[in-house]
């Protein structure tokens, strides 16, 4: 008896472990870099020489984030496409849930596209998702739904988030859906970026087409399930709490200039990888290191978490030997809100300033989830794309890269009232301190658990 018992076990053990095998292992070897993708990069492709119509404006505070994607639901006459990687039904996300619901009452098709893993934990049954789903104008589609029959492709995710209103304007960055970065909301929040891109030609708006011929990739692929609407969902409180925000938050509604608000592009490009979940091309990455490399006198980077492995690292480190000043701004280690991030920095920290990137924390107790950067004093981006290998060969990932020197100088003001907070680091456990800067401790129980993890999970940094 105990012999079978112990067979069933070692059986049960041996097909657990196989199980995890079949997750992790078809993701474990990172692919290099294709040399159709080398042969295609141009530097020059990123650069114009005229005002191409297109114009576009930074969105840093999260009050404002939610404001603009509420005003350009409201406003819009015949489509909106909203692709996110996560979206809760939480006090912001109920807003755009009752702006979307009351869009698709008045004729407007919505388009909404989730990563599976948010649909699974927080859309998939939730009532106030079904209210706007059931609408005969709402479809949504679930990229790469949860499938345990398919373990192969449970760790790729999409990782993209903008919104399109017609041919009017598109928000793009790296904003989920939700309170944590949308609105003025007491409690935990991130901080983060959009762009916010108008032509004054709408017919011809070429960034945005370059996006919906994006979405649409992505919308019709084989992994892009359709998602039934279930039972009834909660319309009637949806519409009355788009009355109370019509009233409460009039300016929302109010039609605005962009022209006035926004600045001149002389080109935008959008940068993404493969769409499909399987392992990854390194496309992004790759793409925006040797921009980076052309630069002529600096380069400022921001990224919540940095999970290198040694390919990226040396990208960076060209990078610090062909530009005069590189800067990289990350969450400190006490800082950070992904505990995986901070393990690996915790761990990386000296290899990763062996580089010869000049290193910034961030560390004033609210996480920073911004990703974008600057080159020179003319171009600026902005996306979804954090400095790990989740997104490197994981996750479909998108930045908008502009050449505009106002929004450039825009968006290094902006940066830069984060900087001017942030911890200059000399070396892994020194700090060149401006007067008043008390780093925040690590303490001895958050150090124990990154010491854990990093026996636990290191191995597997490449998922995370």
């Amino acid at each position: 008896m105990k012999k079978h018992r112990l067979r069933n076990r070692l059986i049960v053990l041996f097909l657990l472990l196989a199980y995890v095998c079949a997750i992790v292992l078809p993701y474990a070897r990172q692919p290099a870099v294709t040399a159709a993708t080398i042969e295609g990069f141009t530097a020059s492709d990123f650069y114009g020489d005229s005002d191409t119509g297109q114009r576009a404006r930074i969105i840093s505070d999260n009050g404002e984030a939610l404001a603009e994607r509420i005003r350009l639901i409201s406003q819009a006459e015949e489509e909106i496409i909203l692709s996110t990687f996560d979206f809760n039904a939480d006090d912001s996300g109920k807003m755009l849930l009752a702006a979307l619901l009351s869009a698709s009452r008045r004729g407007v098709h919505v388009s909404l596209l989730v990563d599976g893993l948010a649909y699974a934990t927080g859309i998939l049954g939730n009532p106030w998702f079904r209210a706007l789903t059931r609408e005969e104008n709402v479809e949504l589609k679930v990229y790469n739904p949860l499938n345990p029959l398919k373990p192969w492709n449970l760790m790729g995710r999409l990782h993209d988030k903008y919104l399109i209103a017609d041919r009017t304007a598109y928000i793009l960055g790296g904003r989920n859906c939700y309170d944590f970065f949308l609105g003025d909301h007491d409690g935990y929040k991130n901080y983060d970026w959009d762009v916010l891109v108008c032509c004054e030609d709408a017919g011809a708006f070429p960034s945005l087409d370059q996006l919906l011929e994006y979405f649409r990739s992505v919308w019709t692929l084989d992994e892009c399930h359709a998602a039934g609407s279930g039972k009834e969902g909660k319309q009637e409180e949806l519409l009355a709490l788009y009355s109370r925000m019509q009233e409460e938050h009039a300016d929302w509604f109010r039609p605005v200039d962009y022209k006035e608000l926004t600045v001149p592009a002389r080109r935008i490009r959008l940068v993404s990888n493969p769409i499909g979940p399987q392992v990854k091309e390194p496309v992004v990455f790759y793409t925006i290191t040797e921009l980076m490399e052309q630069a002529e006198e600096s380069v400022s980077i921001h990224t919540p978490y940095i999970l290198c492995d040694d390919w990226m690292l040396g990208q960076l480190a060209d990078i610090c030997i062909s530009v005069p000043e590189v800067t990289m701004m990350t969450n400190s280690v006490a800082n950070n809100g992904n505990p995986f991030g901070a393990m690996d920095y915790y761990a990386n920290k000296e290899k990763l300033l062996g580089s010869g990137v000049g290193m910034l924390e961030y560390d004033s107790g609210v996480s920073y989830h911004g990703k974008c950067f600057t080159i020179d004093d003319r171009i600026a981006a902005v996306g979804s794309f954090n400095w790990d290998m989740r997104s490197a060969y994981l996750d479909t990932e998108l930045m908008l890269v502009i050449d505009s020197p106002q929004l450039n100088r825009q968006l290094r003001e902006a940066m830069g009232g984060y900087e001017q907070d942030a911890l200059r680091v000399i070396d892994a456990d020194s700090y060149d301190l401006a007067e008043g800067q008390t780093p925040q401790p690590l303490t001895p129980s958050k150090e124990r658990r990154l010491k854990l993890l990093y026996y636990l999970a290191y191995w597997a940094r490449f998922l995370m």
